[in-house]
């Protein structure tokens, strides 16, 4: 069949490279996913303090704004899955749209880009850890030994394959998210801070032009929802169970976070939030627990912190897995990458480099001494941070590009106008992020050159790395982004795979 992934063999005597699990994966299973990976417990209590301390009271309603805008990219990026299922989505959008070399350098950013926000979540798991541990046993132990200890079990549950993954990301996202419901219903029931109010929502206030900086950061609340793209090759039920996974994990960042951040806003009272947030940016939310709930809860909300580390932790791994899985495959890094385990079809040895990778990390960030909040997260997740936005940019004007070309009866909404909207607003929102740089890592500018540096470097190495195959090897270039074409438009040829 034309357009069959490259994988298509992999089980043939003398291949290098194996399967993904295939129907492993339900509609449920992938939201879990994704939603763990953006650990919502932690950002309300420890991230969204900075996005109250930039925007005050209509951090709610960026929070709603940031979802249209997410919502617009989605609607081209599934239409774009109709013809492009691979665990390299990136890679693979980008590729078909707007040609081989740039998927190349797209791939690699994302590699970089999904290892960055992985490794950095292991000095927030480091510091939570040892806050903890400190409280109930009163002994310091480094946040490194946490870290390491952490590691362990992610690579062993990545090991073990998506399917043991998906039911503890599932539980540990239940708990997270209960307790923020927990909270909620609390401060309704005592009536907050005495004032209800839907200023938070009034466009006037959300879209106030000193709002610049309070974008740039919400939009990191979204960062890495397109993962559900990433595992489509494993979900049960095609490309249908991928598009509805993506489309109520958007709904649910937007709503749930809204909510929860205008009852925080409603704790502290509509002209009051902003201030506390510059008072005490690290204790605003967990203020409020200790005020609204009772101890043994709020208690719990901090065993739960850690846990929603190690969520995130184990949800970026398998997602940082599947982009080293499909390079590997394709022949834009070394084959091996692209075997999977005979049993749990888990892709075992990219699991393996990438625990090495995050081992290295945390052991330069623990020998040099540097913070593990300050440098190993905040650097990590900028990186990470910038390169996602530059990916979901580059993916809008690909769909543009190949659903113009490939499947107009698709409509012009999907093919022009929603792509062509998230892309200018990715824009802006990429001009923000870069213009409040030094705000998202706390550091120089040297470190912000060396962070950018970063990721323009993955870039240029994934194309010449693509330049280098058309010319020393045009059979390998030719199957690169060789992606399946599922569910046809009816009355429509399969697109031809493989453009230049």
């Amino acid at each position: 069949m034309p357009g069959r992934p490259p994988d298509s063999s992999a089980n043939a005597p003398g291949s290098q490279v194996g399967s993904l699990a295939g129907n492993a994966m339900g509609t449920k299973d992938l939201v879990f996913t994704v939603l763990a990976a953006l650990a919502p417990l932690t950002l309300i209590v420890a991230v969204a303090p900075l996005h109250f301390l930039k925007g005050g009271a209509a951090v709610p309603g960026g929070y709603l704004v940031a979802g249209v805008v997410m919502a617009l990219f989605a609607v081209g990026f599934m239409t774009m899955s109709r013809y492009v299922r691979n665990a390299g989505a990136f890679y693979a959008t980008v590729s078909r749209g707007l040609g081989k070399p740039a998927g190349s350098g797209a791939a690699m950013l994302a590699i970089v880009a999904y290892n960055a926000l992985q490794i950095s979540t292991y000095g927030a798991l480091g510091v939570y850890a040892t806050e903890t541990f400190k409280n109930y046993f009163h002994r310091d132990v480094p946040w490194w030994v946490f870290a390491i200890v952490g590691l362990v079990f992610v690579g062993w549950l990545g090991y073990r394959g998506i399917h043991t993954s998906a039911r503890i990301l599932g539980a540990l996202l239940v708990l997270e998210t209960a307790v923020l419901v927990v909270l909620a219903v609390y401060v309704l029931v005592k009536g907050g801070a005495g004032n209800w109010s839907a200023e938070s929502f009034a466009p006037t206030r959300v879209f106030d032009p000193g709002n610049g900086a309070m974008f740039a950061l919400v939009a990191g609340a979204f960062m890495g929802f397109e993962a559900t793209a990433i595992f489509s090759e494993e979900a049960r039920g095609g490309i249908r169970t991928v598009r509805r996974a993506t489309y109520i994990a958007v709904g649910f960042i937007a709503v749930f976070y809204a909510f929860i951040t205008w009852v925080v806003v409603m704790a502290y009272g509509v002209d009051k939030i902003a201030a506390a947030a510059e008072a005490d940016p690290v204790n605003l939310v967990v203020a409020v627990f200790d005020r609204y709930v009772p101890a043994p809860i709020t208690e719990v909300m901090h065993i739960l912190l850690l846990t929603s580390a190690f969520a995130a932790l184990l949800a970026l791994h398998n997602a940082a897995n599947r982009y080293f899985y499909a390079m590997g495959r394709e022949g834009l890094l070394p084959r091996p990458l692209g075997r999977t385990h005979p049993r749990t079809k888990a892709p075992w040895t990219a699991g393996l480099v990438q625990t090495v990778l995050a081992a290295a990390a945390i052991v330069v960030f623990a020998v040099f001494g540097i913070d593990p909040y300050l440098g190993l997260l905040l650097w990590g997740s900028a990186l990470g941070f910038l390169g996602i936005i530059c990916l979901w940019a580059l993916c809008s004007l690909a769909i543009i590009r190949f659903l113009r070309r490939e499947a107009p009866e698709a409509g012009i909404f999907r093919t022009t106008i929603a792509p062509g909207l998230s892309f200018a607003a990715l824009a802006v929102v990429l001009f923000l992020v870069l213009s409040n740089l030094p705000l998202l890592t706390g550091a120089g500018t040297a470190t912000n050159l060396l962070i950018v540096g970063l990721g323009v470097a993955a870039v240029v190495a994934g194309v010449a790395r693509a330049l280098y195959l058309r010319a020393r090897a045009p059979r390998l270039y030719a199957g690169l982004a060789q992606t399946s074409v599922d569910e046809p438009p009816a009355g429509r040829r399969e697109p031809v795979t493989g453009n230049a």
